[in-house]
């Protein structure tokens, strides 16, 4: 699965303003609401899934990034967000450090297999370290298109 089938243009943002986890998900959710993958009478319900998922365990894997997700019955097809926050914020993580590049991923619960390729293309780039540095330093949604369009090359010719 390629991260520029399933990552949302409309719903990238490489300067998030956000204070908290539970801020970043709520704007997050909201950013897959405007780009209309997600039914804005849909959004409180999935933040609520969302932080609940993250209470019982963090989804912040450390080195800086956190990959929340949802499976839900209502969702159709695979459909991430993804924000930088610039400041960092709390995630729980595994290292204890704060998380600066957020992948929020939600799937149809019906179909358990796309989920696990979904993150597997996301896991599979976050776990290199380049990919992270450059994340993080993208200034634009534009940034973040050539390194999610540079991933897939990757991943297509590993």
């Amino acid at each position: 699965m390629k991260l520029t089938d399933i990552v949302q243009e409309k719903a990238i943002c490489p300067d998030l303003e956000a204070k908290s986890r539970d801020d970043a998900i709520k704007s997050m959710m909201q950013m897959l609401v405007d780009a209309g993958v997600v039914a804005s009478e849909q959004h409180t319900e999935f933040v609520k899934a969302v932080i609940k998922r993250e209470n019982r365990g963090s989804t912040g894997f450390g080195n800086g990034v956190a990959v929340p997700h949802l499976k839900e019955a209502s969702v159709e097809r695979v459909v991430v967000a993804v924000a930088n926050v610039v400041d960092g914020v709390e995630f729980n993580a595994l290292d204890g450090s704060p998380v600066h590049s957020i992948f929020l991923l939600l799937s149809p619960s019906d179909q358990p297999e796309l989920h696990l390729e979904a993150m597997e293309a996301v896991f599979g780039s976050l776990s290199q370290e380049t990919f992270r540095r450059f994340l993080r330093q993208a200034s634009t949604v534009e940034d973040v298109l050539t390194l999610l369009n540079d991933a897939d090359s990757r991943q297509l010719s590993a």
